[in-house]
């Protein structure tokens, strides 16, 4: 087996587990298979955890992963499809941050893994055997690259920074005005 060969098989495999892994959480989220809670039960979990409205939030979530998941394994629009599943695991790395790095302890370190292994994916592309390949690399362009990154470092700032004003606001004590009234 030449080296090229074993690199692009090495590709495959990664993308078929880690996609695999993402689908799986995602439909957890938003269908409730394999042993999830579904859609509504997710959202009131967003709530809980800072991000509101739950119910967008968790549809993000669930797409993203989903979504990400899927077209990483078959190696279609692989920068976005990294970027994107990257860009919602770092909203998981923020949930889970504060209880340290190891899973056995609540830490961040499950979803740190994914979303560094996705966004290694969208940045190495899929190798030959996958869908970008089939389609001349349409959905796998150096803009979209770009594009795709900038999009969801954008996207998972915009979204963590609005958690965290929503938990300062709610751990401020009531202001004298407030508590005149």
């Amino acid at each position: 087996m030449t080296y090229r060969n074993r690199v692009d098989l090495g590709l495959l495999a990664l993308r078929l587990g880690t996609g695999g892994v993402l689908v799986a959480h995602g439909t957890q989220k938003l269908f409730g298979w394999f042993g999830g809670s579904g859609l509504e039960a997710t959202a009131a979990g967003m709530e809980q955890m800072g991000y509101r409205p739950g119910r967008p939030n968790a549809i993000a979530a669930g797409v993203g992963e989903t979504g990400g998941g899927v077209l990483l394994a078959l190696g279609l629009a692989t920068p976005a499809a990294g970027a994107a599943a990257a860009g919602v695991m770092a909203g998981a790395v923020c949930v889970h941050a504060p209880s340290g790095f190891f899973s056995m302890e609540g830490g961040f370190e499950y979803p740190a893994f994914l979303g560094s292994t996705a966004a290694a994916l969208g940045l190495a592309g899929p190798g030959r055997f996958s869908l970008d390949r089939v389609t001349g690399h349409a959905f796998n362009q150096p803009w979209l690259l770009a594009v795709s990154f900038a999009g969801a470092v954008a996207a998972a700032a915009a979204t963590v920074t609005r958690r965290a004003r929503g938990q300062s606001a709610e751990e401020e004590p009531d202001s004298p005005a407030a508590s005149a009234d």
